[in-house]
């Protein structure tokens, strides 16, 4: 009988490295393309499942909220009790959701079963780039790694639409869940064979509290926002979710730093690249989440096109996602993060901007031109941020750090579709120029989210921001073996 370890090669082959890399961009692929991939699909499931507007709104957001919540203590876990073996269960999870996807007989079921699909993709995009650090310790190779790792991710976003497209034409909506099975069994065959087990040098404890209050604070906002619409800021129910987010928030920040090992490491935000990389993910994300909510049902409720002419209408970005962000991670690695913040900002900023003279009789030819800003600001952001939010972080808080990061982007994307739901309210469903009208406050937002991203990397990558993260670090050197 052939054993796996046969074809293991040593961990200081190249070869293994990059097969390392190759099964982690896959599988964390699947999970940040099911962020995307199902909005095109949107319109389908609407006529065929009968859902209102917030029940389109949690199909996305049931799936990124789950991601939100849970990723910290996915990755700590991991950190714990061995990084592959997270990974793998977690592709079975993700797996099984998905297949329950494509099975939904309604709305409420699509829903439940998108929460299994999620709670698998906890464990894999922060467990997936936890042992892409660990398998690249130099820092330029690490560097280049993660600006693979951070493209195909981008990439997986910006094609989820595309691929969608294609397959709610030919198979169904259901399709878009079910072409995840048969990627994950081979990824779960793969990380067996190729990925080496690692583990953090000091296992953390786990922090119940903490985590409930993470759900909490999280659950009670998105709820708030989607069900504003319905039910109206003034209304109690959501006055009470408000109340009860902010008193979550104040339980974080009173219990987290009296345990020894917190969910919420609190004092890494004392880093000032780390903290900027957070809120820029965030920013970043809420904004793009935002645009591919909006601009999928623009293309379809507005303009008529069918699923995959909508996909292919979003091919732009997605091209330069792939052009820009290899390129993106070198500049990264050799000049570092700054240039490339700048234009991701000022890119999505701008595509924002332009997006407010789009309605339903704008020439295809300038919807595309548009479209291509927000490649520029894909293909150029996830990089630098995600270097940012690693690199210089000490070995034993890889999982964390890597978690917090992909923790604030699923946060960024859950907000991003419940506010503009919230601002498009019936608009979304009267299409014409109800639509393009009530739009624009999507993009005002949009616009002044990516001002944010440039102003914050710009603070990230100054003297005293990098002095900053050097301190931070040695406050868990003796965690990592060091004097």
């Amino acid at each position: 009988m052939l054993h796996p370890t046969r074809f293991r090669t040593t961990a200081d082959e190249p070869g293994r490295r990059l097969l390392v890399l190759a099964i982690c961009c896959v599988s964390a692929a699947v999970v940040v393309m099911d962020i995307s991939i199902v909005n095109v699909a949107l319109p389908s499931i609407r006529r065929d499942l009968h859902a209102s507007v917030s029940g389109l709104q949690w199909t996305v957001d049931a799936y990124t909220l789950v991601l939100a919540a849970f990723l910290v203590p996915a990755g700590s876990t991991a950190d714990r009790v061995g990084r592959r073996r997270v990974f793998q269960i977690g592709l079975a999870a993700f797996g099984i959701g998905s297949l329950l996807c494509g099975l939904a007989p309604s709305v409420g079921w699509l829903v439940a079963a998108r929460v299994v699909q999620a709670v698998g993709g906890t464990m894999l995009n922060p467990v997936a780039m936890a042992i892409v650090a660990t398998a690249f310790p130099e820092p330029a190779d690490r560097a280049r790694a993660i600006g693979v790792f951070g493209a195909t991710t981008g990439l997986a976003l910006a094609l989820g639409p595309v691929l969608g497209g294609l397959l709610v034409d030919a198979f169904g909506w259901h399709a878009v869940f079910w072409v995840n099975v048969p990627v994950v069994a081979a990824a779960i065959g793969c990380a067996a064979l190729f990925v080496p087990e690692s583990r953090a040098p000091r296992p953390r404890r786990f922090d119940p509290a903490g985590q409930a209050l993470v759900v909490v604070v999280l659950g009670c906002v998105v709820y708030a926002v989607i069900e504003s619409r319905r039910l109206g800021w003034t209304s109690p129910v959501i006055l009470g979710l408000l109340v009860v987010a902010a008193l979550g928030v104040l339980g974080v920040l009173r219990h987290e730093p009296r345990r020894t090992d917190p969910l919420l490491e609190l004092r890494l935000f004392r880093s000032v690249p780390f903290g900027s990389a957070i809120l820029m993910t965030f920013f970043a994300l809420c904004g793009f989440g935002a645009f591919l909510f909006v601009t999928t049902l623009y293309l379809q409720e507005v303009r008529g096109m069918s699923a995959p002419a909508a996909g292919l209408c979003l091919l732009p970005v997605g091209a330069l996602t792939v052009v820009l962000s290899p390129l993106t991670g070198r500049l990264v690695g050799a000049r570092g993060p700054r240039l490339p913040l700048v234009v991701a900002g000022s890119a999505l900023a701008l595509g924002a901007l332009a997006s407010l003279r789009l309605g339903p009789a704008t020439p295809l030819p300038a919807v595309l031109v548009t479209f291509l800003l927000f490649g520029v600001f894909l293909g150029a952001v996830n990089p630098p941020i995600t270097n940012t939010a690693v690199s210089g972080m000490p070995r034993s808080m890889a999982g964390v750090a890597a978690s917090l990061a992909s923790a604030g982007r699923q946060s960024g994307t859950t907000l991003g579709v419940a506010i503009a739901g919230m601002i498009m309210g019936p608009a979304l469903t009267r299409g014409g120029t109800a639509f393009t009208a009530a739009e624009r406050g999507v993009w005002w937002l949009v616009a002044g989210l990516g001002v944010c991203v440039v102003a914050l990397g710009l603070l990230a990558t100054g003297r005293r921001a990098l002095e900053s993260a050097d301190r931070t670090a040695a406050l868990f050197d003796d965690l990592d073996g060091r004097p």
